[in-house]
């Protein structure tokens, strides 16, 4: 599976792409800047005459009023599969004053046509954690390159790292991030053969909870050591403060589960997220059974079978390559 579509809300706005120029698109009558958030991409894979995301910035900058901006998504970029995102980092720092209101970026919007998400060449991205203090959602999409130095941020509310292999240095990094604010930590671990090697010591440091005291949504999804992830989840001192806990998307077996239900109780949680998982009926209605009548909403959908090839059985995650 891959990631299907653009995005087409964000920061609870709906998507608007900035148009090209030239032609009928770019003479339409662009929305309130407040309104939308805006979509700046270019061809990842450029031909002459294609506008670079370095020009387009700049017109985008020169054609709305972006002291109302209040959320960017950065789709491609020229051969983003090479180029890192560090020039976009630095001209979305560079024009800190004239996105006063900024509030929410997304960096690496693209699909597998575009750039395959473990392709995606990335930066060191809290360059613009320190330009924008009122910001409070950040999100990237893919990890090559991905650099999480250790920060400190008042208001960050969500952060979304999604990836087909995160680094354990990165989780690291993250995990000595002092967020006082942040209420959704979202994670996306992925495979060993696209980067990831995170293990629950890596982990420890956000499952302690210590440096994230708002936190009431934890995602540690995607992962090819799902059962591992589950177990140092189940005894984690964070999970007593949460609202929903997602361990989607992975490679979750009856063994992680078996975990889960063994650790602590789980029933203050309003939300359960096993969906995408390799469980067997038993086991996923003994989990709904233990929760579902404190009012947690278990999600166990999306049932997936190991492929078999050799008399081999193979599991997958949700997004891979």
């Amino acid at each position: 599976m891959t990631i299907g579509n653009y995005l087409r809300e964000f920061h609870d706005l709906p998507v608007f792409e900035f148009p090209a120029p030239g032609g009928k698109a770019a003479a339409a009558e662009l929305p309130d800047p407040a309104a939308v958030a805006w979509r700046l991409s270019a061809a990842t894979y450029a031909e002459p005459g294609d506008e670079h995301w370095e020009d387009l910035f700049p017109r985008f900058v020169d054609a709305v009023d972006t002291a109302k901006v209040r959320a960017v998504v950065v789709g491609g970029w020229d051969e983003a599969f090479e180029n890192s995102s560090a020039a976009i980092v630095e001209a979305l720092v560079a024009a800190k004053d004239r996105l006063p209101a900024l509030e929410a970026v997304f960096l690496g919007d693209m699909l597998s046509e575009d750039c395959e998400i473990s392709w995606i060449m990335q930066s060191d991205v809290t360059p613009l954690l320190a330009a924008y203090p009122g910001l409070r959602t950040l999100a990237v999409r893919g990890a090559s390159g991905l650099e999480f130095p250790p920060v400190r941020h008042e208001g960050l509310r969500r952060l979304v790292v999604q990836t087909g292999g995160l680094p354990a240095d990165v989780v690291r990094s993250i995990g000595a991030c002092d967020f006082p604010a942040l209420e959704h930590l979202e994670l996306w671990l992925g495979r060993d053969d696209y980067g990831n090697d995170t293990t629950p010591a890596d982990l420890e440091p956000i499952l302690s909870g210590t440096r994230l005291p708002a936190l009431r949504y934890l995602g540690l999804r995607n992962s090819d050591a799902q059962d591992e992830v589950v177990a140092a989840v189940a005894s984690a001192p964070v999970v007593a403060r949460l609202e929903t806990l997602d361990l989607s998307m992975g490679e979750l077996t009856d063994q992680g589960a078996e975990a889960l239900l063994a650790g602590q109780p789980l029933t203050h949680l309003k939300r359960l997220d096993l969906s995408h998982h390799f469980l067997s009926d038993e086991t996923a209605e003994r989990v709904t059974a233990a929760l579902a009548p404190h009012g947690v909403a278990v999600d166990v959908s999306d049932r997936q079978v190991p492929h078999e090839y050799n008399g081999e059985r193979y599991r997958y995650t949700a997004v891979g390559e």
